[in-house]
């Protein structure tokens, strides 16, 4: 074997033998002959224009730790890829490269040419991500990928549209929705990123048009957006404001619109906020909306689709305005308030103001006609799903986020003002009449009926929202409306893997359209997955969200690159704890890839002492104590990483593997069986060259769904020359591991352990020379541990770096002791250190570390550093007072045991 692994020469040789093999794909014969049983994950479709980030990464490394570990336990495996259309980030990127070329836009082009062209641009340059994810060692069954505008999932979208129409669970309405200004469209939520900026809040006065009532001439209200003013339907108190009960009905007049509005009571406002009144602004405030339409107030619109004042009839805004920018606008509504006399102060504040994620202008709120689902008829079911525990969240504190979203739901607007994405199956007659229909000739025939002559028809020009689409996943991509073998054999599928984010936009409308749509054999609506698993976030080192802004974005494939998919998996699984974002920084990824390399150290090892896999070897008839002992640690972790994995405790998991892999096997088993290695005993020798390599067998098989280059790389060498595809790791089968643990040898080797590594700790405590020998004197042991001790002599004194082992019943005079339970160890040192410069050196590194803790307390107890500092530099010296404290701790108890020598 070579001396050094190389992930970048390995990897991508592996991945392409794994996808040659067929073993990533489903529905394999030999499995569905041995009644196999299925295990289904779809994908969370990455966007078509997407790049692999770290979410993504940590994503499908844990999807892929699930499909490789179900796939060892010899289950038909299929993890469904895909891509989703993604129809805001696509259209920008093509409209983007038009501008880029000088050549004409979209509208010049006209729809169908433009769309035309986006698919040629998919062809051609989308779905990047999905080679980067092949690189990170996603086994996918890449043979079935599907596309959210592929033909299939178009038929499923057009099917569920007009029946949920004919439901009447899909309408037109008219209401407020996130209205986009630069790409001229209605945007989800999730595509609004609300930022904190530097605003004001301006107060301006509204006369009472019949004069003073209790004294009170005018009503003062507060905005941070004048502009809306000028579109203000009511001004709003609380029932219980004592103040205002004789206002409640009367009217005030609106400065610079010159319109009269009322003055109405609503539980809305807060009375002790401000002055308790509150401007209604209908048309371009969601909560104004509700409090409008609650108490029939009039919704005026200001603003055309590119943000832009207009002037009507119902708003009576001066001709002066039309056309001016919302945000010119304000300005001179300011300058009018202040001449008219109604200006009454201002206060600066910070606001919480809406972006658009691609677009980075404010997003205005708008009044649109827009096509919407009665999203809380089709929630219903999907509550009562998971109340029953037909569907589980992991950790199971999210479902009260999804009972909040889905009990408060808000009906669904499911129409954009794009070109790119799922044309809405909808014409319209003459005087605007609506006719949804599977096609243009079932729609005219329909309209035709209607009107009772030919009549002329025209489509509408909106998209559905990409989470339509991507909300009827889980069965459109196994072939639904058609009744396909897949859809019989895969669905529900199993587990879902994602972030919380997208619990609303997205497993919530899986869980509803499933259940609308899907029903199992009794007819009974049926959940898409049964286990929801919701992963955390990936932060930087220091907590922070990663973004461009900030310049703190880690790249995967940088990182994979550098250090290996292995390393990067291992690391992100490592720290996938449930509940608790992970903290990622480089030197982790970088101590994992020194996991990786120690784990292809002890497989040199075993390779140069002759350790080869023996056909039908069972460790449980091994003769020697230590390869008893490494057989059940073996068989235990086997037992914890397997609950670990099948409770979502990915972090658990790894944890095992790492302390089974470093810490057993490397550190100690290796280092033991050499003098086995080394012996006369030939049995005892074969014995052992099996035992090992049938360790790292187990090793190689449960760190295979972490990580699957490595592990596979060894297995197929450990094979001793070609392999067949069914013999590959991947296809490997996933042991039942039982209960093996030989307490006896346990005990033993603990105890061998346990006496070289306090005998290590001591040396290095006193300063003994690395090359000194001392001597060991067991004190008052007992008949064990001096059996112990005589059996595993030779085995001691090479490891402890020990002159001689004898037995006392007193510690000889100078000697450091060590309190074990069933023996005390004392070592005596007076020759083998200079007694009095250890105490010097000692007590100055005493001296130094309490001079740095005393100057850690003091930053801390400074309120301008606590206060001014960032949040990760005064948790990183917290860290260095408890890590200083330690260090105190363990010089203090050096500094004693010298006392015993002196």
């Amino acid at each position: 074997m070579e001396k050094t692994y190389q992930p970048a020469e390995i990897e991508p040789r592996l991945y392409k033998a794994w996808e040659d093999s067929g073993a990533f794909k489903a529905g394999q014969p030999d499995r569905l002959a041995a009644g196999a049983e299925s295990f289904c994950i779809v994908i969370p479709p990455p966007n078509v224009t997407g790049s692999l980030h770290m979410g993504h990464a940590l994503n499908n490394t844990l999807q892929d730790i699930l499909c490789r570990f179900e796939r060892m336990r010899g289950k038909d495996v299929l993890w469904q890829p895909g891509m989703d259309h993604a129809g805001i980030a696509t259209q920008m990127v093509v409209e983007r490269q038009l501008a880029e070329n000088g050549e004409p836009d979209r509208h010049a082009m006209g729809r169908e040419a433009f769309v035309e062209r986006i698919w040629k641009w998919k062809h051609e340059s989308g779905g990047t991500i999905i080679n980067q994810l092949k690189r990170l060692g996603a086994s996918c069954d890449w043979s079935r990928e599907r596309f959210t505008m592929d033909e299939g999932l178009s038929q499923a979208v057009l099917k569920v549209f007009v029946e949920l129409y004919n439901e009447g669970l899909i309408y037109k309405d008219k209401r407020l929705v996130n209205w986009d200004p630069v790409f001229q469209t209605a945007i989800s939520d999730l595509e609004v990123e609300q930022k904190d900026v530097d605003g004001h809040m301006w107060q301006f006065a509204y006369p009472l048009v019949d004069g003073p009532v209790d004294g009170i001439e005018e009503i003062i209200i507060a905005t941070t957006r004048p502009e809306t003013m000028l579109g203000d339907g009511a001004v709003a108190v609380h029932p219980s404001d004592e103040r205002y009960k004789n206002l409640i009905g009367k009217m005030v007049r609106l400065p610079i619109a010159e319109r009269h509005i009322p003055i109405i009571a609503d539980e809305y406002p807060d009375p002790e906020f401000g002055s308790g009144a509150v401007k209604i602004t209908g048309a371009h405030d969601f909560n104004d909306f509700e409090v409008a339409r609650r108490n029939n107030i009039p919704l005026i619109p200001l603003l055309d689709t590119q943000a832009r004042m207009i002037v009507t009839p119902e708003n009576n805004v001066p001709e002066h305005y039309k056309g001016l920018d919302r945000f010119v606008a304000r300005e001179l509504v300011l300058k009018e308030i202040k001449e008219l006399g109604f200006y009454r102060g201002v206060e600066d504040k910070v606001i919480a103001q809406p972006f658009g994620d691609r677009s980075g202008v404010v997003i205005e709120p708008m009044l649109t006609d827009q096509w919407y689902v009665d999203a809380e008829t089709l929630a219903k079911p999907a509550i009562e799903a998971v109340e029953q525990g037909e569907t589980k969240f992991v950790p199971k504190n999210w479902e009260k986020t999804y009972y909040e979203w889905m009990r408060n739901i808000q009906p669904w607007c499911i129409s954009r003002q794009l070109w790119w994405g799922h044309q809405i199956p909808a014409w319209y007659g003459p005087d605007e009449k609506i006719f949804v229909a599977y096609n243009e000739t079932d729609a005219q025939a329909q309209a035709d009926k209607h009107y009772g002559k030919q009549v002329e028809i025209t489509r509408d020009e909106d998209v559905l929202d990409t989470w339509f689409s991507s909300g009827l996943w889980a069965f459109s991509t196994l072939g639904w409306p058609e009744k396909t073998a897949e859809l019989d054999r895969y669905y529900k599928t199993d587990v879902l893997v994602t972030g919380f984010d997208i619990i609303f936009f997205w497993v919530a409308r899986m869980m509803m359209l499933s259940l609308h749509f899907m029903k199992d054999k009794q007819g009974k609506p049926e959940v898409p997955f049964h286990t929801v698993y919701i992963h955390a976030l990936v932060r930087d080192e220091h907590g922070a969200k990663m973004s461009k802004s900030k310049g703190n974005v880690i790249d995967p494939l940088h990182l994979v690159e550098k250090y290996g998919a292995d390393a990067l998996r291992f690391t992100l699984a490592a720290m996938a704890a449930q509940g608790r974002d992970i903290k990622l920084s480089e030197q982790r990824i970088e101590g994992y890839r020194n996991f990786a390399t120690k784990l292809w150290n002890a497989a040199r090892f075993c390779d140069m002492n002759e350790c080869v896999r023996q056909e039908g070897f069972d460790p449980a008839g091994a003769r020697q104590t230590l390869n008893r002992w490494i057989a059940g640690d073996a068989m235990a972790t086997g037992k914890a990483v397997t609950l670990a994995i099948e409770a979502h405790r990915y972090n658990e998991a790894a944890s095992a593997l790492y302390r089974f892999i470093w810490n057993v096997f490397c550190d100690w088993y290796v280092e033991l069986m050499k003098p086995l290695l080394a012996g006369d005993d030939e049995e005892a020798k074969a014995e052992t060259r099996a035992t090992a390599a049938w360790a790292m067998d187990q090793i190689l098989i449960m760190l295979h769904p972490f990580m699957p280059f490595i592990t596979e790389e060894l297995w197929q060498r450990a094979s001793q020359g070609t392999v067949a595809d069914k013999d590959m790791l991947i296809m490997a089968a996933w042991p039942n591991y039982p209960d093996m643990v030989d307490n006896e040898a346990r005990e033993e080797i603990e105890w061998i352990i346990a006496v070289i590594t306090e005998i290590r700790s001591a040396r290095a405590e006193m300063n003994v020379p690395a090359g000194a020998k001392v001597p060991l004197v067991l004190v008052n042991a007992g008949e064990k541990p001096r059996a112990r001790a005589h059996l595993h002599r030779g085995l001691l004194k090479r490891m402890a770096r020990l002159e001689n082992i004898n037995f006392a019943d007193e510690p000889p005079k100078g000697s450091v002791q060590i309190v074990m339970d069933d023996a005390l160890l004392a070592l005596p040192l007076a020759g083998a250190i200079d007694v009095d410069a250890e105490n010097e050196r000692l007590t100055k590194e005493i001296e130094k570390v309490e001079k740095d803790i005393s100057g850690i307390e003091a930053k801390l107890a400074n309120e301008k550093f606590t206060s001014r500092a960032p949040e990760h530099v005064v948790a990183e010296q917290r860290t260095r007072k408890v890590a200083a404290e330690e260090t105190r701790t363990k010089l203090i108890e050096a500094l004693e045991r010298l006392k015993s020598v002196a």
